[in-house]
């Protein structure tokens, strides 16, 4: 899951080798958040137009995590 987050990210910045993912660990509920980092300046193309590109991310990691059962929440920090 982590590995699919990098790979998106790091197709929509500029400077991919400034994407960094943390993973927290589960919490009582079973959701592992992921906090991705890009830099500043890539922040607007991460996040796109009225949130539009962060949510589409979003839908394709639960999409991901519900074919193993789990479920997964993304931030971008």
């Amino acid at each position: 899951m982590k590995d699919l987050l990098i790979r998106i990210a790091q197709g929509l910045v500029e400077n991919p080798d400034a994407v960094k993912v943390d993973v927290d660990e589960p919490d009582e509920d079973g959701t592992v958040v992921y906090h991705l980092h890009v830099a500043e300046s890539d922040m607007g193309r991460v996040i796109g137009k009225q949130g539009r590109i962060a949510k589409a991310i979003r839908v394709v990691m639960r999409a991901a995590a519900t074919r193993n059962d789990s479920k997964v929440a993304v931030e971008i920090d």
